[in-house]
């Protein structure tokens, strides 16, 4: 499913205009965003949660010329379902 189809779901099921929709989704991913660059974790319960962790600095393989390099450190955005969500993955 994409963005579009995403926001078509979300009109039929909130019984709202696709404009309104895509709003209330764009609203909704910008609010998740800002929190977690402010470092705030973001819980919907029965959903999931959204979160940031850091990644240490790490030496890794360059593919192309087998040479080592240094991999910096740095935040990445993480998902977890909640309950509710992984029941309804796994019926």
């Amino acid at each position: 499913m994409n963005k579009t189809e995403l926001i078509e779901k979300i009109a039929a099921n909130a019984e709202i205009s696709k404009a309104a929709a895509k709003k209330a989704l764009d609203a909704t991913t910008e609010a998740i965003k800002e929190a977690l660059a402010a470092g705030d974790k973001v819980q919907l319960v029965g959903f999931g949660t959204f979160a940031t962790t850091e990644r240490p600095a790490h030496e890794g393989i360059n593919p192309r010329s087998k040479e080592k390099i240094k991999i910096a450190a740095k935040k990445v955005a993480k998902f977890k379902a909640g309950a509710e969500l992984a029941d309804a993955v796994n019926k």
